[in-house]
Formats: C-alpha cells, structure tokens, sequence
C-alpha cells in the first residue's frame, strides 16, 4: 500500500506516534570536550511548580509529493481517546488543506488507537468524506506489536530530546515547548484539552 501512495499524488503516507517530554530528566546522550566534559544536572520537582513532571506530545511524520514534516500537537495530560480524535480532526484538516486525498497512516496498539471511541470515530469520519466527497479518508493500520523500530518518528523523538537539552537548568513547560517545535520546525499551538470525564 505504501508504494501505491507513493505513486499517487493525492496521498500521503503518515507514521503516528505519542512521546513524553521531561523538564527533570535528561535522555542518554554522549559528548566529547577539551577540557571539562559535559555535566547533565539532574533536576527535582519544586512543591509549588505548576508544570507537571512531564507531558504528552502527539506527532505524525507525513510524507507526500516527496516532502516530510513531523506534526505536532501537545496534550493536557495523558493520551486517551478523545485528545486522539482531536488531534486527528486537526492532520485531517491540514491534509484536506494541502489536497491530500488519502492518509494512509500507521500507528501501534496503543489502546486508545484501538478504542471503540477511536475507531467509530475513524469509520464516521471515512463515510462523511465519502459521500460528500470533500476531506482526506484516513486509512488507520496497526504495526507489529513490540517494533517501534518500524516507526520512523521514533528515532526523530530521540534526536529531538537531545536538542532540546539544557545540562544546568531546568526548563519549563513552555520553554521545553517551545524549544521542541523549533527542532521540527513546527508553530507553538494550543495544547489540546483533555477532558477528564471522557476516556
């Protein structure tokens, strides 16, 4: 299927994934100085602080008409259902945009991918676009269990954790933000609301 979307001009390929960012801990990283070699500074969570420990970040890395870029959307809170179809309301807007027809994007099993919620969502979606003939119809398949290795935003998380970095200081939630857009080249938007009565 993907070497079909590649030969069509009106489809894209998209791979999805949700990560954490962490203003306290650092990722594994390696450096090589003259003379002091790099301290990473562990930081700790102050009583008081209104950032949280860490936060969720939804991204699709998208590629059509030989372009790739990395989506981002962070989230209030954890990844469940109803952030998930927010944030694909959104891809699909900017694809339906851009004149993409069909979005065939992989995902793995996370469990709100797999929800009811999320899938009659998806099969709702699909039939508006289809008998009004206007959107991008989103083709949702499921990776192997266990194989991030499959998914190409994986690595770019990993990168981009490195970039955003700061060894002697502890960023806050905006700057950290902020800071990761920037890497994927990406506006700083809204962070999508998560309602807490809805799963």
């Amino acid at each position: 299927m993907i070497q079909e979307a590649d030969q069509r001009d009106d489809w894209a390929v998209g791979f999805q994934d949700e990560v954490w960012w962490s203003h306290l801990t650092h990722p594994n990283s390696h450096s090589w100085a003259e003379e002091k070699p790099l301290r990473l500074i562990e930081q700790t969570h102050q009583k008081g602080d209104p950032d949280p420990k860490a936060f969720a970040c939804y991204g699709l890395d998208i590629r059509w008409k030989a372009q790739e870029e990395v989506w981002l959307r962070f989230v209030e809170g954890n990844p469940k259902s109803n952030p998930t179809i927010q944030f694909m309301e959104w891809v699909l807007e900017k694809t339906s945009q851009r004149g993409i027809r069909v979005l065939l994007m992989f995902w793995d099993h996370a469990t709100w991918h797999k929800s009811k919620m999320v899938r009659a969502w998806l099969h709702a979606h699909n039939q508006q676009v289809k008998h009004s003939g206007n959107g991008t119809r989103l083709l949702a398949c499921l990776l192997p269990k266990k194989s991030p290795w499959l998914n190409p935003i994986e690595p770019r998380w990993i990168h981009a954790k490195r970039k955003v970095m700061q060894p002697d200081k502890k960023l806050s939630a905006s700057e950290l933000s902020a800071r990761v857009c920037a890497v994927f080249q990406q506006p700083v938007l809204p962070w999508i609301k998560n309602n807490k009565n809805v799963p």
